[in-house]
């Protein structure tokens, strides 16, 4: 299918020379650059094992990103963007201890009472187990630190009046270690992701959604622009941001001459928002944004990816599909096809790693490029112009909730 302007379909053109792209980052507090030098390092190893030309540059603008100027069978140019919402990450993340704890208790009540908890696990079992995996690690964390205090209170011969505080600090050592060594094993991390999620049950905080409304503007903004193609990427939690942004700008009405519009979504985790009651507005924008003519939506997973709800069509199981649905085309990275068995060994246990490979090399990559797909002579209706969905899609409707804004 290709794109439209005016919610008809145009045959799809592979004449791009000019490319946009806008990515949404998941939820991910460091900044930008990291996603240029990710992308400098990974689109010389892709350009080196599929056989053509990719530089970089810095962009010009107020805004971050880079210049790409590839030659693949011609030579194209792109501009991609970073839209920025890590310093909402960080100020989010930087609460302590006993706020991570208080996380870890209301995100475990949201779902749990909500209903929400049962019908992912039915989904999808790795991305269940990535969200557990923290709650398990700061409970047994809780009770290494009681048992480093209770040690103190038996092992150490003083007084009550000074062995209690000592004790205390002992606990409190443990699970400052523990903290202070979160960068290897993601606890923090991905607690305070799931509970941002979680916070307004499946809304959107107040701060993101003012971010959201900047977003949409600079999609706009690219829009209104000479290039050929507007791209917008998310990757992760940035996949539902970008649902949204793009049902807001459709909703606006396009210009009557623009680029043509693509939304490319990456290890997707919709269903942990659009599963809990209050994301009434996210499951409304996936209905619509699933039947629209004048743009192209491609979801791209893979089952290797513990941390996604790999193949899961997020407007199916979120039980919003209308009928007339058209998006998204649900596709595999198909991991152990599309990488070599050297590279899927040493990459197999690495779920976080895995979780960004979307981004990077592939030792025999299909029609899954992420650099031609981003810098590359074709639109992404035409690179998909003929492709089926792949044949272990899950469309089933599991979400508890179903209401719309």
């Amino acid at each position: 299918m290709g794109v439209t302007e005016n919610g008809g379909v145009r045959k799809p053109s592979a004449g791009v020379f000019r490319r946009h792209v806008l990515y949404i980052p998941g939820y991910d507090p460091f900044p930008p650059r990291r996603y240029r030098e990710l992308y400098r390092k990974e689109g010389a190893e892709q350009a080196a094992i599929s056989g053509y030309d990719l530089s970089l540059r810095p962009r010009a603008g107020e805004t971050y990103g880079w210049h790409v100027n590839t030659r693949m069978d011609r030579p194209t140019e792109a501009e991609i963007e970073v839209l920025v919402w890590s310093d909402l990450v960080r100020a989010s993340m930087g609460r302590g201890i006993v706020a991570t704890y208080g996380a870890l208790a209301r995100t475990a009540w949201i779902y749990a009472a909500s209903g929400a908890l049962l019908q992912l696990l039915r989904l999808r079992k790795g991305p269940m187990i990535a969200a557990l995996y923290p709650a398990i690690l700061l409970v047994l964390q809780a009770l290494l630190a009681a048992l480093a205090g209770w040690l103190t209170l038996r092992l150490v011969p003083l007084p009550p009046l000074f062995v209690w505080p000592l004790a205390a600090l002992a606990a409190w050592g443990v699970l400052e270690g523990f903290r202070r060594i979160d960068r290897r094993l993601y606890v923090h991390y991905l607690m305070h992701d799931f509970a941002y999620t979680a916070i307004e049950r499946g809304a959107y905080p107040a701060a993101l959604d003012a971010r959201l409304a900047t977003f949409r503007n600079r999609v706009r903004a690219a829009m209104g622009s000479s290039v050929d193609e507007v791209l917008v990427v998310g990757h992760s939690s940035g996949v539902h941001l970008g649902v949204t942004v793009l049902a807001d700008l459709l909703r606006e009405g396009l210009p009557a001459k623009s680029p043509a519009l693509a939304f490319l979504s990456l290890g997707q985790a919709v269903p942990m928002a659009s599963f809990l009651p209050g994301a009434t507005r996210l499951r409304g924008d996936l209905a619509y944004l699933s039947t629209r003519g004048d743009l192209t939506w491609v979801d791209v997973s893979a089952p290797g990816d513990g941390c996604s709800f790999a193949l899961c069509d997020p407007v199916a199981v979120s039980g919003v599909a209308p009928e007339g649905q058209r998006w998204p085309l649900v596709i595999s990275a198909a991991f152990t096809q599309t990488l070599s068995p050297a590279r899927w060994r040493a990459l197999r246990w690495r779920f976080f790693r895995l979780h960004f490979q979307y981004l990077c090399a592939f030792d025999k990559p299909g029609s899954y490029d992420y650099f031609r797909i981003t810098a590359g002579p074709m639109t992404l209706a035409a690179r998909y112009a003929n492709r089926e969905a792949s044949s272990s899609r899950i469309s089933r409707a599991l979400s508890p909730y179903r209401d719309v804004a």
